[in-house]
């Protein structure tokens, strides 16, 4: 804001308050004040000259009216500006003041009226006259500010010139035409002084509105100026915008024809502003890679005056070729018509090399990736296909009747197997979390029965180290519960063996509680082990991290277990934290968000659950596997049972046999030569006859490839190595079906 403006506001500002009701009440006070010396001065000539002409008493008589009147009058107007701010209703004020001018008014009205009968003559009458003319003044000069009390002084000095001349007729002071010549005197007075009311009345008031009227309109004109000079640098910085501009920027016609060109475009086309002036853009701008269509749709949004954006290849006057983005805006004019177009050229070359490098190593990465989940799904068949044969095989033997020595040797075969497995695992897992294959699938779990098949499990671990494995379930928990068991399985596994592991002596407790909320499970695997030291025990939960490399070397693993059983819980909407004390111990927490679910409706006999080897009576199964060790190792698993075994080679005679000899369940291996698994299910799903069962056999552990072989037509899927117990139980579990519906439904 300019300072002429601001001071022609506060100018307007100080009128407007001093012109206000209370404004012209403070001022009339004011005024009031100032002129009290001036009417007492006046007021004791007065006095004096009575006293002189006529009796000391009769001077001091009309002083003191007039004092007594003045007194009144100040009084009451002493402190009105500080009444009003506290708030003191200004209507109040102004009839005290009335009040106050009618009793100087008459106090003053004394005074005169003692001169006049006091004094002798016209000297008396000249005296009287002048005192009311100047009182009479005083008044019409404040009517302006205080119109009430301006009033009831005028009304006073007129009422009392009148009674005077009549007490002067009552008495005979004055007679015929002496008495005429003095009234006529005085209406000429009054008549003289009627233009003066006028102007105070009229043309003061006019005035005032005159002197506000001028002080606006100046106040308009320096906003109007000032307004004026913004929009001249508006349009100045505005200007300058295009001038200075790194993009190319192009004014257009309707059709399409450059109007203005700035600088940065001109140096980046290579051509002279003249050169281009008049033409499109496209007849010197396009060459072999450039979007004909592009052009054509960007002149249509300009003829139909849309905005528009388009992306092609621009091409220099030397031959460049360089990527331009261009967004194009109509601009109209007052009547709602195309006036002109504004072109912004943005050489965006730079970022289209970025993209396609970017997409580049995209690509790559995508290649990569998928390499390794190829290189990971081929070593876990192969490293899973002998570990089938070795933990089978060892399966076999420990059910023999063995020595104590060898039953020790196959136990040692077992236990090592399964370790080696367990790091197997691990790794194709850590490799499913990274990619984020790696899926949550909910279903109703009993929790008591999860926890004590895990405490079978890790039990015999924990007796052959003299530990006391101790669990305590909540007594109030849901029995029921819904989520993935079998990641919560995984991950308590990994705590709790990872615990029982790194235990030498004392126990591993663990609680199994509610979450805070009820929305979930809080387990605590607390032990007495060898602790981590504070400095390592942020990084536990990192992949291939333990504690040291003297622990790594003494209990061995991956490093891995920890870090998929923090993921996994992240996952299931919760985390696993830990607490430890190097040399006293360790305590691990998970939390898991998994709701209650209902009870099943029916929970099956248990007794059913074992193994009634009257099922296997007269059924067929047919055995497709190419690898022989694994067909030895299945025959030697079914050995026992009253069933009639065949083997197939591969897919195709897998099919062949499955015409031939129409088993009822078939043991389908996914990988193997001249036809694979998933395309033998095919072909035998197109069969028109009497379909078997087909359970998939596979070393490939990952969940696409369970998805596969459902997709293909099979009806259930076993991860090799594969378990005794586990086929026996899958084979049983189908055969069970058979009395509730027909065997190829």
């Amino acid at each position: 804001m300019s300072a002429g403006i601001l001071e022609l506001r506060q100018a307007l500002a100080a009128f407007d308050r001093k012109n206000t009701r209370s404004g012209r009440l403070e001022r009339y006070a004011r005024g009031r004040r100032r002129y009290a010396t001036s009417r007492l001065v006046v007021e004791v000539l007065g006095a004096t000259l009575i006293m002189a002409a006529v009796s000391l008493q009769l001077g001091l008589i009309a002083l003191a009216a007039a004092l007594a009147g003045d007194a009144i009058d100040l009084l009451v107007l002493r402190n009105i500006k500080a009444r009003m701010k506290a708030g003191v209703p200004i209507q109040r004020i102004e009839r005290q003041s009335t009040l106050s001018a009618f009793a100087q008014a008459a106090g003053l009205a004394v005074f005169v009226s003692v001169m006049w009968t006091s004094l002798p003559g016209e000297v008396g009458l000249l005296l009287c006259l002048s005192y009311f003319i100047a009182s009479s003044i005083n008044a019409i000069m404040a009517y302006s500010y205080h119109r009430a009390a301006a009033t009831v002084r005028i009304m006073v000095f007129g009422l009392t010139v009148p009674l005077l001349f009549l007490s002067d007729i009552y008495t005979g002071r004055q007679e015929g035409a002496q008495l005429l010549i003095n009234i006529c005197a005085t209406l000429l007075v009054a008549y003289a002084m009627l233009p003066f009311v006028n102007y105070v009345t009229k043309v003061r008031f006019g005035d005032l509105q005159q002197k506000r009227q001028q002080i606006e309109q100046a106040l308009a004109l320096a906003k109007a100026n000032a307004s004026l000079l913004a929009q001249q640098r508006e349009t100045r910085r505005l200007l300058s915008i295009p001038e200075n501009a790194a993009e190319g920027v192009l004014m257009l016609d309707k059709d399409a024809c450059i109007l203005w060109a700035n600088p940065a475009f001109t140096k980046r086309s290579g051509y002279a502003l003249e050169e281009v002036l008049g033409r499109r853009p496209s007849e010197f701008q396009y060459g072999p890679a450039s979007d004909p269509e592009a052009e054509a749709s960007l002149r249509e949004s300009i003829m139909a005056g849309r905005t528009a954006r388009k992306v092609n290849m621009n091409y220099t006057k030397s031959g460049e070729a360089y990527w331009v983005e261009s967004n194009v805006a109509p601009v109209f004019d007052e009547n709602g018509e195309l006036e002109i177009c504004v072109s912004i050229e943005r050489d965006i070359t730079l970022q289209k090399q970025n993209e396609r490098e970017l997409a580049e190593a995209k690509r790559a990465a995508e290649i990569g990736e998928q390499a390794k989940t190829i290189f990971l799904a081929n070593m876990s068949h192969e490293i899973r296909t002998p570990m089938n044969g070795i933990i089978g095989m060892a399966d076999l033997l420990s059910d023999a009747n063995l020595e104590p020595e060898q039953a020790l040797y196959v136990q040692t075969i077992r236990h090592s197997s399964e370790a080696l497995l367990t790091i197997i695992n691990d790794i194709l897992d850590y490799s499913k979390l990274q990619s984020g294959s790696m899926a949550i699938n909910p279903s109703r779990f009993d929790l008591k029965a999860l926890i004590q098949d895990i405490v079978n499990l890790l039990q015999p671990q924990a007796d052959a180290r003299n530990l006391s494995l101790n669990v305590h379930i909540q007594d109030d928990l849901r029995q029921f519960l819904w989520g993935d068991h079998g990641r919560l399985r995984q991950i308590l596994l990994n705590v709790i063996g990872n615990a029982i592991k790194f235990t030498e002596f004392g126990s591993v407790s663990v609680e199994v509680a509610q979450s805070e909320g009820g929305d979930g499970l809080t387990i605590q695997v607390t032990d007495t082990g060898i602790g981590i030291s504070t400095n390592r025990l942020p990084h536990v939960f990192e992949q291939f991290e333990q504690a040291d490399k003297d622990t790594t070397r003494q209990f061995g693993g991956t490093g891995l277990g920890l870090a998929i059983s923090r993921q996994l819980a992240r996952m299931m909407g919760g985390d696993v934290t830990a607490t430890s004390t190097l040399g006293v111990g360790s305590c691990f927490t998970i939390n898991v968000a998994i709701p209650s679910a209902r009870a099943p409706d029916i929970i099956q006999d248990p007794a059913k659950s074992g193994l009634d080897k009257s099922l296997f009576e007269g059924v067929k199964v047919l055995l497709a596997e190419d690898n022989r060790t694994n067909q030895l190792l299945i025959k030697k698993m079914l050995k026992d049972l009253p069933l009639r075994l065949y083997v197939a080679g591969d897919g195709s005679e897998a099919v062949v046999q499955v015409i031939s000899e129409e088993p009822d369940i078939v043991l389908m291996d996914m990988s193997m030569p001249v036809m694979d698994g998933l395309d033998a299910t095919r072909e035998i799903r197109r069969l028109s006859i009497t379909q078997p069962k087909i359970v998939a056999i596979t070393a490939n552990a990952y969940s696409s490839d369970r998805a596969a072989c459902i997709e293909a037509g099979m009806d259930d899927f076993l991860s090799k190595p594969l378990r005794r117990a586990e086929l026996l139980d899958t084979l049983a579990n189908i055969l069970r079906a058979r009395g509730s519906q027909p065997l190829d439904a």
